[in-house]
């Protein structure tokens, strides 16, 4: 049995509470002080990411930007500090154990244990924090949807692509996705 960690029960938890927490394969995320557990993802989800950083690395390739998966501590705030499944920053951008700043891109892949959390806490987090870019890929759908930071700090889909459409991205990188392409190979 793993380490027993004792929480703090009437304040919202902060970066050093979530420092405490076990290293056990559990994914451990504070949003506003709230503490959000997810479970280690299936050779499915993983699959979809490992293309998605293939396509996005390419892209990335000689214009100083870095794209890092999970695990990976992105500070929003003392009392938010997330892991994207995947995101884009510049190298410059990055402190030595963690991102401190909000990344140009976030990208999260659906899974049953984590869809609501993604599609609605993180979406609306990751507008509050700055992120400028945020994409949610459905692998059973197979689907991307895109949104982009407006003025006033909301997002706006500017992308869905579905099957064997082209997912067109811009921002932060140009980059072609074809939805399907990413299941295409997976059997379980």
């Amino acid at each position: 049995m793993g380490a027993m960690t004792t929480l703090p029960r009437s304040r919202p938890l902060t970066r050093g509470d979530l420092d405490a927490m076990p290293d056990d394969g559990h994914r451990y995320e504070l949003i506003d002080g709230v503490l959000i557990v997810s479970p280690a993802p299936v050779p499915h989800h993983q699959m979809v990411l490992a293309k998605l950083h293939l396509a996005l690395a390419a892209a990335v390739e000689g214009t100083g930007l870095l794209v890092l998966f999970a695990p990976l501590d992105v500070v929003l705030s003392e009392d938010t500090v997330v892991e994207p499944d995947l995101l884009v920053a510049a190298r410059s951008d990055f402190g030595p154990r963690d991102l401190p700043l909000p990344p140009l891109l976030a990208v999260e892949v659906r899974s049953p244990s984590t869809w609501r959390v993604d599609r609605f806490l993180k979406h609306a987090r990751y507008a509050a924090g700055g992120i400028a870019s945020y994409w949610i890929v459905d692998p059973e759908a197979p689907s991307i949807t895109a949104w982009r930071l407006t003025e006033d700090g909301s997002y706006e889909e500017i992308v869905h692509a579905v099957g064997d459409e082209p997912f067109n991205a811009d921002e932060p990188v140009s980059v072609t996705i074809i939805p399907s392409q990413l299941t295409d190979d997976w059997s379980p």
